[in-house]
Parts: structure tokens; C-alpha cells; sequence
């Protein structure tokens, strides 16, 4: 059991039903928090809303399709209707798809476009009028160190997740004087599923000598949202065990 310096403060945490925002979620109800899973990934979120309250934490499942304003906006008034505030809102939603640019549709643009990007931005839109009326509230936008670096046939993800840290000031700067501070996380290779069947060199190419776990991000969203760290807002914290400060030459 972690501490309970989050006792029943009110998380939101969309995307929460695999990988890192499950993390994110059981972590957060495990120092104390209400936390929403909002996710329209029914069974996966089901689970985790489960497996928290068996630790007897407290977890709630909230179906939302983040794409979709009508659904955010329900999201937010339930979750007004139901706890009266929104201490804190992880923006961690988001989808990808590897494809040439010659070959990328367009309604796969708009799709991963509005699930990743648009997202963040309706979701703190509608959770800063809760947030506002009780005081403030912390916001996390979870990016990529693809909005930094790309590999070849990731054209749509790499301009949400800039989007994202581009956002992720401009919210800080106009919801500063509503106590609202909003910050991005952006990870770099997260392993969310088999990590035990990463190989040496997998590990070995980071200067942390070990590749990402869901938990190296979980710890960052405590960071930024514990009460003690307001002066940190409108910033993006790359976590990637240094990949993006390695230079790589061919020999």
C-alpha cells in the first residue's frame, strides 16, 4: 500500500483500461484517490475497476470515447454529479497506426488525430470548469519522445504528441489564473506487456541500462500533481532512460 498523500482526491485517468494509464491507475488508488477510469475498452477497464476495489481502493469505470465531445462532456458532468469536484485529470488516451504517408487515409489521420490530440484538449476544457469552481487542479498530458524523434510511418502519432507538448503550455498559460497547472510527460520505450522477454540489448542501448516500465511514469504523475510542486507547470518531462540524448553513429 503506498501512502495516502492522495486521500481522496478525485483522478481522472482516461485510457486507463491497459499499459501505462492502468499503471497510473492503480497507483494513484493505491495512495488514496478516487480514481475514474475512463475508457470505451469495456471489458479491459471493467478489469481494472475491479482489481482495485478487490484491494479495497476505490476505483469507478466511466465509458468514454475521448474523441468525441458529447462523450467527454458526459465523462465530466457524471463525475461532477457524483464527487462535486476533479482534483486531478491524466490525459493518457491514445491509439497508433504505422503507416506509409502515400498510404495513410485520411480518416485515419482525423481519427488518431482527435483520439490523441483533440482529446486533451476537450477533456481539460470540460474538467477545468470543475477544477476552477473548487479551487484548482493538477492536469498531466501524456506525450512521446515521438514528438521529439520519429521513425519512419509515424507521420499522424508524431504531430498529435507534439501537439500535445505544444498545448500543454498554452493550457498552463490560460488556466494559470485558476490554479490550474498543466504539465506533459512524454515516455520513451515503455515496455506494457512482456518485459521479461526484452533481450540485453534492449536494455543495454539506454543510459539507464534497462528499458521503461509503466511505473517510471506512474511515479511521474505523483510528482506532478503533489501539492508541494506548484512551481512546476507548463513543462514536459522526458522519461526514455536518456535515449534521446544518445548520439548514434554508423561505424
Amino acid at each position: 500500500m503506498g501512502h495516502k498523500d492522495f486521500k481522496d482526491e478525485v483522478v481522472i485517468v482516461t485510457g486507463a483500461g491497459k499499459g501505462i494509464g492502468k499503471e497510473i491507475a492503480f497507483t494513484y488508488a493505491e495512495h488514496g484517490a478516487w480514481v475514474v477510469i475512463a475508457d470505451k475498452d469495456i471489458e479491459s477497464a471493467r478489469a481494472v475497476e475491479e482489481s482495485i476495489i478487490a484491494k479495497g481502493q476505490k476505483a469507478v469505470f466511466i465509458e468514454t470515447d475521448v474523441s468525441r465531445e458529447e462523450s467527454v462532456r458526459a465523462l465530466i458532468g457524471e463525475v461532477k454529479t457524483k464527487y462535486s469536484r476533479i482534483n486531478i485529470l491524466i490525459n493518457n488516451a491514445g491509439i497508433s497506426k504505422c503507416c506509409s504517408p502515400y498510404e495513410l487515409r485520411l480518416d485515419d489521420w482525423d481519427n488518431i488525430i482527435n483520439t490523441n490530440l483533440r482529446s486533451v484538449y476537450l477533456c481539460t476544457r470540460e474538467a477545468a470548469t470543475v477544477m476552477k469552481n473548487n479551487g484548482g487542479g493538477c492536469v498531466v498530458n501524456i506525450a512521446s519522445t515521438r514528438a521529439l524523434m520519429s521513425e519512419p510511418n509515424t507521420e499522424a502519432y508524431a504531430a498529435s504528441k507534439g501537439g500535445i507538448i505544444a498545448l500543454t503550455h498554452a493550457l498552463a498559460a490560460s488556466l494559470a489564473n485558476d490554479n490550474i497547472r498543466v504539465n506533459a510527460i512524454s515516455p520513451g520505450w515503455i515496455e506494457t506487456e512482456d518485459y521479461e522477454s526484452l533481450r540485453e540489448i534492449d536494455h543495454s542501448q539506454h543510459f539507464s541500462k534497462r528499458v521503461g516500465k509503466p511505473s517510471d511514469i506512474a511515479r511521474a504523475c505523483l510528482y506532478l500533481t503533489e501539492a508541494g510542486n506548484e512551481f512546476v507547470t507548463g513543462t514536459n518531462i522526458v522519461i526514455d532512460g536518456g535515449m534521446t540524448k544518445k548520439m548514434i553513429y554508423e561505424a
